[in-house]
């Protein structure tokens, strides 16, 4: 499903055109891809949390990367914090949370009808079921749908003032965008 060795080396590339680190979130992921997980690994996790992660983004994971490099201020990681992150970190709460026992195997709150923006959203009540991919800046996130007819799907949670809104149909249009546009 993805040629691992295309956007890394694609990653790099766009590093190579930012020796500065300007890009919005570069700064933060410094265009660095982290070794993939192995299939065990990421079973492993799987069912430590009573899920069954997306197809596009499990298979990133696999054979691209375990973060950081991507949209906004970079992937986090799946299975272990950024030890180079330390005390600064600005996400370690989320990525925390997301890990607490039942949380990412909880159904997610929509299963109806697409609504409309769902803004301002408490989110401890409409991120439950998703796991956070990446920190868009000032308390904002991109978050991965892992069950009910959302699942795959990027939800964008601004929960001041935008919402709680879908960004991508899925994880592989979510990246490559960023790939395409960076």
């Amino acid at each position: 499903m993805w040629d691992g060795a295309a956007v890394r080396a694609r990653v790099r590339g766009l590093g190579e055109s930012d020796p500065g680190l300007t890009r919005s979130g570069a700064e933060t992921h410094r265009y660095a891809m982290g070794a993939p997980l192995g299939e065990a690994e990421v079973r492993g996790f799987e069912s430590a949390h009573g899920i069954r992660l997306p197809g596009a983004y499990r298979a990133f994971v696999v054979g691209v990367g375990n973060g950081p490099a991507g949209p906004h201020h970079g992937l986090l990681p799946l299975t272990t914090p950024r030890p180079e992150a330390g005390d600064d970190w600005a996400v370690d709460g989320e990525w925390e949370d997301d890990r607490r026992p039942g949380r990412l195997a909880a159904p997610f709150p929509l299963s109806g009808p697409r609504p409309g923006p769902l803004g301002p959203v408490e989110a401890e009540e409409w991120t439950r079921g998703t796991l956070t991919l990446a920190e868009q800046g000032c308390g904002m996130f991109s978050r991965l749908v892992l069950n009910g007819p959302y699942a795959g799907e990027v939800w964008g949670l601004d929960p001041d003032w935008g919402g709680f809104v879908p960004q991508a149909p899925d994880f592989r249009g979510w990246y490559t965008a960023w790939l395409e546009q960076a």
